[in-house]
C-alpha cells in the first residue's frame, strides 16, 4: 500500500488541522484496499477455471483490488505479467507458476521493488528462498502417496498380483507433476506385485491424455492400472480405452487426481476406482495471506488445503455434494 501512503498522510493532516480542543475527534479513515497482481498459468481444465473464479470472487468478498492476467500456458507471458505488476507498484504479487524453474530474475526484481510474492497451487525452485514469501495450495506429494496407498489396498483386498501400471504425468517440471510422481513411487516402493512400466506427460490436457493413452495401449500388450495426474487427462484416457473395447474401472484400474464433478460421476458409475481431491477453491486463503503480506506480517512457508480421497470402497459416495467444477 506504499503508493497510496502519501495521499493517506495528507488526508490525516487535513483531519487533524480541522480538530480543536472542543470538537469531537475525527473518525479514522477507512481501511485502504490492497492491490493484488495475480498471474494465472492458463485455463487447461475445469479445475483451473474454478481456481480462477475462486480468486476473483474471493478478492471481491475481501475488498481486494485485483489485477488478473492469464498466461495461456506460457512462462514468458507470466514473467511479462509479473513485470507489469512491478511497474504498477502493486502491494502483493501472487502467481501460479507453470513450471518450477526460471523465475529468479523476475522475483529478484519484485524483491528489489519491495513487493512480496506468494506462489499459489504450484511452487518455484530457487537458490534464494527469500525471493518469495510463501506457498498456498495442495500437498501434491501426499496426493501421490494416497494414490499408491489405494492401489496397495485394492491389490490386497482382491488378491491382485503382477499389476502393470502406466502413468499420465502433468506438465514436465511443474510442482504437481514432480511431487505426485515422487509420492506415488515412494508409496509403492517394495511392492513386488506392482510394476510401473511407463510414464508419459499429457501436460494436464484432455486431448493429450487421450493421445498418450492411445500410444501406451499400442506400446504395451497389457496395462492393468492407470495413474493419472489430473482428471482432464483421465477423461481423455478413458475415451482411448473405450475406443479399443476396454472397460474403464474394470479392465483397467483408474486412479485420478483433482476431484472434478465428471470424475466423481464416473467413480459412482464404477468407471473410475479412486479420485484424489485437489481443491481449486483457495481464493479466500490467498486473500488472507495477501493482506498479511501487505501489512508487513510474516506468513507460513507453506499453507496446505484440507483434502479427501474418494474410492470405490466408500459407502457414502452418493452423499458427495456437487463439486462446483
Amino acid at each position: 500500500m506504499k503508493r497510496r501512503s502519501v495521499a493517506l498522510l495528507l488526508m490525516l493532516c487535513a483531519l487533524l488541522a480541522g480538530c480543536s480542543s472542543g470538537t469531537t475527534p475525527a473518525e479514522e479513515p477507512p481501511e485502504q484496499s490492497i492491490l493484488l497482481g495475480f498471474s494465472q498459468l492458463g485455463w487447461e481444465s475445469a479445475w483451473r477455471l474454478a481456481n480462477s473464479e475462486s480468486i476473483k470472487e474471493a478478492a471481491e468478498r475481501a475488498g481486494v483490488s485485483l489485477m488478473y492476467e492469464n498466461a495461456e500456458q506460457k512462462q514468458d507471458r507470466q514473467i511479462k505479467a509479473i513485470r507489469s505488476f512491478i511497474a504498477y507498484q502493486v502491494d502483493v504479487i501472487a502467481f501460479s507458476p507453470i513450471v518450477e524453474t526460471g523465475w529468479d530474475n523476475v522475483l529478484q526484481e519484485a524483491k528489489d521493488a519491495g513487493i512480496p510474492v506468494l506462489t499459489t497451487d504450484r511452487m518455484v525452485e530457487t537458490g534464494d528462498e527469500s525471493l518469495y514469501a510463501g506457498f498456498i495450495g495442495s500437498d501434491f506429494y501426499q496426493e501421490g502417496v494416497a494414490a499408491g496407498e489405494f492401489l496397495i489396498e485394492k491389490a490386497e483386498r482382491e488378491g491382485l498380483s503382477d499389476l502393470n501400471i502406466v502413468e499420465l504425468s502433468g506438465t514436465l517440471d511443474s510442482t504437481p507433476m514432480l511431487q505426485r510422481a515422487e509420492g506415488f513411487r515412494d508409496a509403492i516402493a517394495g511392492q513386488e506385485n506392482l510394476h510401473l512400466i511407463d510414464s508419459m506427460s499429457g501436460d494436464f490436457l484432455r486431448p493429450k491424455g487421450k493421445e498418450c493413452m492411445k500410444a501406451l495401449l499400442e506400446k504395451h500388450a497389457r496395462i492393468d492400472v492407470l495413474y493419472s495426474h489430473n482428471d482432464a487427462m483421465t477423461l481423455g484416457a478413458i475415451a482411448a480405452m473405450e475406443e479399443v473395447g476396454l472397460v474403464p474401472g474394470r479392465d483397467v484400474i483408474i486412479i485420478t487426481v483433482d476431484g472434478e464433478q465428471a470424475a466423481i460421476d464416473l467413480l459412482k458409475q464404477g468407471s473410475i476406482n479412486c479420485v484424489i481431491e485437489c481443491k481449486p477453491q483457495i481464493g479466500d486463503m490467498v486473500m488472507e495471506l495477501a493482506k498479511k503480506l501487505a501489512a508487513g506480517e510474516e506468513i507460513p512457508r507453506c499453507t496446505y488445503s484440507e483434502e479427501r480421497v474418494f474410492t470405490e470402497f466408500d459407502a457414502d459416495l452418493d452423499s458427495i455434494p456437487p463439486r462446483g467444477y
